[in-house]
């Protein structure tokens, strides 16, 4: 398959009166056409501002290196303008808290008509109507304003909108967090229709909610405060994981079928370490049972075996 994005190496902090949040620490990872590349991890483990900053970056995000391809092109070269032109037609996002994104103040018919780039505004409306079907709204919602709508049809309205310049990546940044499990499944449901039939070509799917990333992604990214620590195909990361935060974020869901007598949920002991002075080595061995001597010295290696990564000292041969 074609590569659509390559991020190398990126590195994005938050410059504060403190100093510098180290939220996104040399991260690499790929994207080809047609695949869902899901990414995990707790809050604040960097996965909104890796996103965000692909397609929205702005202060207080500063770019401290790395290079974000797509295409082959560097966007962190790009002027603002330049980068505009790729915004929703060759990158588009729904932002967390996406709900909440809406302009209160204009109908929907207008919202989508300010989206209007070398269309005519009838033609993007027109299209949006057809969109508006696929997630069984009625095109009365176009004479709405947002106030109107109960959150699950602000969800789809949001979604619809993301997606009518027929995006080649199309990011969803925590977009069921707010959502009831019935209207989840739906939205799932609904972005791989959208994929399906060529309304978007690939998707970037962030959330912390490891059970969903396994019911719509073809490989599964998971980060842990600012550093990547494994990525690979979703069963195996699912059925095998291998870094120890990994399996941690994986015994804490619940499974069905299997009753709290038989296998108690684990939560993570302790608490994410502060970005502003993360620690030495491995940023998490001081919340690791398995953790060595090692760990609290030196960041793991990249250890990669049939097409998995995973970024830890345990499958290194040394410790």
């Amino acid at each position: 398959m074609a590569e659509l994005l390559k991020v190398e190496d990126l590195r994005v902090y938050y410059m504060t009166l403190r100093g510098y949040v180290k939220a996104v620490d040399g991260v690499s990872f790929s994207l080809d056409a047609g695949e869902v590349l899901g990414i995990a991890g707790e809050s604040g483990s960097g996965k909104s501002t890796l996103v965000n900053y692909i397609v929205l970056p702005k202060p207080p995000m500063t770019l401290m290196g790395g290079r974000i391809l797509y295409r082959g092109v560097d966007l962190t070269k790009l002027a603002r303008d330049e980068l505009n032109k790729i915004r929703y037609k060759g990158i588009s996002i729904i932002p967390q808290y996406a709900m909440d994104s809406l302009s209160p103040t204009k109908k929907i018919k207008r919202i989508i008509e300010d989206l209007s780039k070398g269309r005519t505004n009838e033609d993007l409306v027109e299209k949006a109507r057809e969109r508006l079907k696929l997630v069984n709204l009625s095109d009365r919602v176009l004479d709405m304003y947002p106030i109107e709508l109960s959150g699950g049809m602000k969800q789809r309205v949001v979604m619809v909108i993301s997606t009518l310049l027929d995006p080649d990546i199309l990011i969803a940044d925590e977009i069921t967090s707010a959502l009831d499990v019935t209207t989840q499944r739906a939205v799932l449901e609904m972005l791989r229709d959208f994929k399906d039939t060529g309304v978007i070509r690939s998707i970037i799917f962030v959330t912390h909610d490891l059970a969903a990333l396994y019911q719509i992604a073809d490989r599964i990214m998971v980060m842990y405060a600012g550093k990547l620590v494994e990525i690979g195909h979703s069963e195996s990361i699912v059925r095998g994981p291998k870094h120890p935060y990994t399996r941690a974020l994986i015994n804490s869901l619940p499974r069905i079928g299997v009753k709290y007598r038989v296998r108690r949920l684990k939560g993570i002991p302790g608490n994410p370490p502060s970005l502003y002075d993360p620690p030495r080595g491995c940023r998490f061995s001081p919340r690791c049972s398995e953790a060595m001597e090692v760990c609290m010295r030196e960041e793991p290696p990249e250890v990669v075996e049939n097409g998995r990564r995973v970024y830890c000292w345990l499958y290194s041969g040394r410790g």
